[in-house]
């Protein structure tokens, strides 16, 4: 827990140092404010969650067929051969593996228990499947209002040039409400340019969640489907 929270620490201040790097040397990302670097730490967060997220499930599914998989379980089911059926399971292994196994090892009690235990089981894999969903719907959100907030702050730069000019008796002219203009619209479309390729990955890994989920349902229903139609024929 504590190297994990060192960890996130440390990460939190590269993606600031990288942002503030980039604020100070890229013209574009100057011109809009310092709320550009905050949407950049965004940005920088919401790429590495992607990127671990898709290992994560790219490593689940890497080498198995899960239709064979399940073709194969029913089969060993079917025909009592339960050290094939927990060899294929532990093959697999991932949280699908995992349930399986739960509920075989669970093969001489109830329905009741063996459905207890490998719901049991699906509960103890949901965190590692659901890890860091959170912040990345939340890291859409708050870049969209990051860019929000960018561009309140460039309007109201170009109204106190307004307002400075005005009361100095000074005209107004295009380039004193360029800087202002300019941090409106930069950080409305940083902030967006975040936030859609966020959201639409967080639906894609959530569509990877559910899909497991739909498979850890299946295989129970076919584990503790044995064990009751035992229970009815006996």
């Amino acid at each position: 827990m504590v190297n994990q929270f060192i960890q996130t620490v440390a990460f939190v201040i590269v993606a600031a140092l990288i942002g503030v790097i980039l604020y100070w040397q890229v013209d574009v990302i100057a011109r809009g404010g310092p709320v550009m670097v905050p949407i950049v730490m965004c940005s920088i967060f919401s790429v590495a969650i992607v990127i671990e997220r898709c290992y994560y499930f790219l490593r689940l599914h890497l080498g198995h067929d899960i239709e064979r998989f399940f073709e194969e379980l029913r089969r060993a089911v079917g025909q009592r051969h339960w050290k094939g059926a927990e060899a294929l399971s532990q093959k697999l292994g991932g949280p699908l593996g995992r349930v399986v196994h739960a509920g075989l090892s669970a093969r001489e009690q109830t329905v009741q228990e063996i459905d207890e235990a490998m719901e049991e089981a699906a509960h103890e894999e949901l965190p590692a499947l659901e890890r860091h969903l959170r912040w990345l719907s939340t890291l859409a959100q708050v870049s969209t209002l990051l860019g929000l907030l960018g561009t309140v702050t460039g309007l109201v730069r170009a109204f106190q040039v307004i307002q400075t000019k005005s009361t100095g008796g000074s005209p107004v002219n295009p380039g004193d409400l360029a800087g202002g203009v300019w941090e409106a619209l930069i950080t409305t479309v940083a902030g967006l340019m975040v936030a859609i390729p966020t959201i639409l990955a967080y639906n894609y890994l959530a569509s990877r969640v559910g899909e497991v989920q739909f498979q850890m349902e299946k295989a129970a229903a076919l584990v503790a489907g044995w064990r009751r139609q035992a229970a009815d024929q006996s």
